[in-house]
């Protein structure tokens, strides 16, 4: 028997006996497919058709998800998405809609490289979606090893990240900096891994495993960019307990109603807003701007400015729809419609 807790279950979570849905953790999805670890070891699962797509309400699960599931040969069955205490969510750009990432974090680890392809901009936007998340983010600068002085690089993910958010950099060829990463090893906690392809987060959990676990692909010399070598979400359990979710590679993340993330990662331009003179100031040519005014001092950065004013318009647009949609009930007749179309075009294709 699987003993659940040492895969992050919680102890309260756990169903009394003889309960006919059993406590599992969603380990990979597939579209419509899940896989599980439940106590009786992998098992591969399907959302029930009642629960999830015809009651409102309901939180379609996600890697790292804990869930209830009732056993059936071959497909076990999905009921029920327990309450997450994290949950990384992205716009999904081509559909206009909330993608899922990973739930049940305990941190989330924003990986960027050493090289050319570091950007101060896209750790911005890590940070934001990681700290609205609700788990502790770690910055992951890789490939320390590299040539260079990278002093600069480091002084801007600082900078960046501020005081409350650890910078680690460190080389998996070497082994360089890797101690520092022990205190958010802890065995049944869970890491999720965010970066762009070829920053090396597959070569990152082949040394926190010890062995080499994950495919690891080049990158292309002349920018620094890999290709995807984690084509869906996973979770896995290393030797030493600890739990890791590794996403495909994300250059860039689509702001999803981050509200609470932009104020953690924007305390720097957030605390000039309760100083001007009206409470609903655009920051534009309103008189007595506490914001124009530590712009035009230099107290406020006017990069950060920019930065800030597009990921909150991101996520103010997305929070929009959001709301527009929840009102209307959208999110579960429109999927179970669609889901409805799929199954009818795969019979009909079938024939």
């Amino acid at each position: 028997m699987i003993k659940l807790t040492d895969w992050g279950f919680p102890q309260e979570y756990l169903p009394k006996d003889n309960a006919p849905a059993q406590p599992a953790r969603v380990t990979a999805v597939w579209k419509e497919r899940f896989q599980l670890i439940t106590p009786q070891g992998e098992q591969l699962a399907q959302l029930k058709t009642k629960e999830f797509y015809y009651e409102p309400g309901r939180i379609f699960p996600t890697t790292g998800d804990f869930v209830l599931a009732l056993p059936a040969p071959g497909n076990w069955q999905i009921v029920e998405t327990l309450p997450r205490r994290s949950f990384f969510s992205r716009l999904d750009g081509w559909h206009g809609t909330e993608q899922a990432v990973a739930a049940n974090m305990d941190v989330v680890f924003a990986v960027q490289s050493l090289n050319q392809d570091f950007s101060p901009q896209r750790l911005e936007r890590y940070l934001t979606l990681a700290w609205n998340s609700k788990a502790k983010p770690i910055v992951l600068l890789t490939k320390r090893d590299l040539p260079g002085n990278h002093e600069e690089k480091l002084v801007a993910a600082r900078e960046t990240a501020g005081p409350q958010v650890p910078v680690i950099a460190l080389s998996t060829r070497t082994g360089e900096g890797m101690e520092e990463l022990a205190p958010y090893l802890r065995p049944g906690e869970t890491a999720a891994l965010l970066g762009s392809s070829g920053v090396g987060k597959s070569s990152l959990i082949n040394r926190l495993a010890g062995e080499d676990i994950m495919t690891v692909s080049g990158i292309r010399e002349r920018d620094g960019r890999g290709r995807h070598t984690t084509t869906h979400r996973q979770l896995l359990r290393l030797a030493s307990g600890l739990l890791v979710i590794d996403t495909p590679g994300m250059r860039e993340l689509g702001m999803w109603d981050a509200a609470e993330g932009l104020s953690a990662a924007f305390p720097d331009v957030e605390q000039y807003f309760a100083s001007c003179r009206f409470r609903d100031c655009r920051h534009e040519n309103e008189p007595d701007c506490a914001v124009r005014a530590a712009l035009e001092s230099g107290e406020l950065d006017s990069e950060r400015w920019k930065s800030y004013q597009l990921l909150n318009g991101e996520s103010q647009r997305t929070h929009h729809i959001s709301t527009v949609r929840m009102k209307q009930g959208q999110p579960s007749r429109s999927l179970a419609k669609s889901r409805r179309q799929e199954k009818k075009y795969r019979k009909n294709f079938s024939e």
